[in-house]
């Protein structure tokens, strides 16, 4: 009998503080349009052939960019699996940036 087990997954994190919120929402919208705005930026300056060739080379510098943010935080066992913007954005920020359970603690201590 084979007694093979699928791990559970974590659950992506829930951010508490709005600090880390906002920061998380930052980082959604900069992987889900930084591609789009370059392209209209170089448009507006440059030639539209120019606004193809950027969008199209900040599209394979954000998926880059978005591998080495999602590589960097999310478990090894969970990679499996395909994450949004806005988790790979949580979990970056929960892992990386905002120790929510550490910030919790001090909130706490400032209120007595």
């Amino acid at each position: 009998m084979q007694n093979d087990f699928i791990d559970m997954i974590e659950p992506t994190p829930e951010l508490h503080s709005k600090k880390c919120k906002f920061i998380s929402f930052f980082i959604r919208i900069f992987l889900q349009f930084f591609t789009y705005i370059i392209g209209l930026i170089s448009w507006y300056l440059y030639d539209y052939f120019i606004a193809i060739g950027t969008l199209l080379l900040s599209f394979i510098i954000m998926g880059i960019i978005r591998s080495k943010i999602r590589n960097s935080v999310i478990p090894f066992k969970q990679k499996e699996y395909q994450y949004s913007d806005q988790n790979i954005a949580d979990w970056y920020t929960a892992k990386e940036i905002c120790n929510d359970s550490l910030e919790q603690k001090l909130e706490e201590l400032e209120r007595v």
